[in-house]
């Protein structure tokens, strides 16, 4: 198989994970409409470049987690597909792995746009 080809095939199986995590996770749609709404801001607000970067840098990482998170709690129901005191651990603490990295990206983007959010609704 040549080069091209397989890259292609191995940007498709991505493709199709990300509508997998689409259409069956619904954390994964939440974030991806905050991820929205940031990216917006970005657009209209005069931000500098490091805050932009910083941005998609939280962006990315929040949904890389929660892509993790689903991929573990998959990976431990067909483990353990029982309920066990593990298993719940183990998607518990994926799970507080998202909140704390979203719980980051919603204080650094209040810190960002606060005082450009302030200036508009003195217009």
């Amino acid at each position: 198989m040549n080069t091209l080809k397989a890259l292609t095939k191995s940007f498709s199986h991505a493709w199709q994970g990300l509508l997998l995590a689409f259409k069956h996770e619904r954390s994964f749609r939440y974030q991806l409409a905050g991820a929205l709404i940031v990216l917006i801001l970005i657009f209209i607000l005069p931000l500098e470049r490091w805050e932009i970067a910083l941005l998609i840098l939280c962006i990315g990482a929040v949904l890389v987690l929660e892509l993790l998170n689903s991929i573990v709690e998959r990976f431990v129901d067909i483990v353990k597909p029982r309920v066990h005191d593990y298993a719940r651990m183990v998607k518990d603490l994926s799970a507080g792995a998202v909140l704390v990295m979203a719980a980051t990206a919603f204080i650094l983007a209040l810190i960002i746009f606060w005082p450009h959010l302030h200036l508009l609704g003195r217009l």
